[in-house]
């Protein structure tokens, strides 16, 4: 899909919504949450910032066809009954379509109805993809208090079904609206797709499982493009920031502890390089070759290994390729 598409059909179901809620303005918005009581609307600008690297995610780290980026950002403001995606729940066929795809015609479709169903979403906001592994996209949106909620996604290009986003953050503190909020991003597995690696064919997971977060060691298998068995926890592969504009449509000034590794200035995050050990990964080894010697000698055969993925960032070395060993000659006359 298309940057011009992508905004043409945010721009269509927003248009959409208002008009829904013109017509619905008095019906009620369930709530199972804390109450929001702000008196006024609040405008935030929301920054995304891409942190795969080649350092931080060495393992199959994609480089080209397509190399490592990141899709358009769709979000949503709602209330706190509607759920674009949760996490231990199974995703919606348009959180599939777009955690595998990128493609944003049926997800746009399901908010457009839960938008018109007791007015759950208020808006909707987008920005543009990030073309590489690391960059920054940046868009505005505007929350009130009965749609205090923030909720987006973003696809991992290349990958089965990965993605990164917030899920129902309330930007509302009783009274009033947060100023500054920074969030850490981790991949989600929409669970519809059974890949292991980033440049994984489709293979369509039979029954569908339920999202969740990849982790070092889940799903625990050495093909996994994110198993570090080594790690405790993956660094963030991403970051977003959410910022709240002043009425004369200046952004709140950061306070920032120095002490802190994440500096935050202006529109930008300078973060302390992540350099994630990679372990050096070898095949099992083969068959004991043939002895070789003279008969009634002792000999000796051997069995090889090869090199499945190079070490990196002060990984473990890789262990020795080939063994020899004694034997006798059989059959020999």
């Amino acid at each position: 899909m298309t940057q011009t598409a992508f905004h043409t059909i945010c721009m269509l179901l927003l248009v959409s919504l208002q008009e829904a809620k013109m017509c619905t303005h008095s019906m009620p918005v369930p709530t199972d949450g804390p109450v929001c009581t702000a008196s006024e609307t609040a405008q935030y600008k929301l920054t995304f910032f891409g942190k795969w690297t080649r350092a931080a995610f060495p393992k199959q780290y994609p480089v080209y066809r397509p190399p490592a980026q990141w899709s358009n950002l769709i979000g949503v403001t709602h209330s706190s009954d509607y759920h674009m995606w949760q996490r231990n729940a199974f995703a919606s066929n348009g959180v599939r379509e777009f955690a595998e795809k990128g493609e944003a015609w049926t997800l746009m479709k399901e908010v457009e109805a839960a938008g018109e169903r007791i007015q759950s979403v208020y808006g909707v906001l987008s920005a543009p993809a990030v073309v590489g592994g690391t960059g920054q996209t940046n868009t505005e949106f505007e929350v009130y208090a009965k749609h205090s909620y923030l909720s987006f996604i973003v696809h991992l290009v290349p990958s089965p079904d990965w993605f990164v986003g917030v899920e129902s953050f309330d930007l509302c503190d009783g009274d009033h609206w947060k100023d500054n909020v920074l969030l850490e991003l981790f991949p989600y597995d929409a669970g519809t797709d059974s890949g292991f690696t980033f440049s994984s064919p489709n293979f369509e997971t039979m029954p569908q499982d339920k999202i969740t977060q990849i982790t070092s060691s889940s799903p625990s298998h050495p093909a996994n493009s994110f198993y570090y068995p080594r790690l405790k926890h993956l660094p963030p592969i991403a970051k977003v920031m959410l910022t709240k504009i002043r009425k004369n449509n200046q952004i709140i000034s950061l306070l920032v502890d120095p002490t802190q590794s994440n500096q935050l200035t202006g529109n930008e995050i300078e973060d302390t390089v992540i350099n994630t050990p990679l372990d050096c990964e070898v095949s099992v080894w083969s068959p004991w070759g043939l002895c070789k010697s003279k008969c009634g000698d002792s000999g000796v055969q051997h069995r090889t290994r090869y090199v499945i993925m190079h070490s990196a960032n002060s990984g473990l070395a890789c262990p020795l390729l080939e063994e020899e060993r004694k034997c006798l000659q059989d059959n020999c006359l």
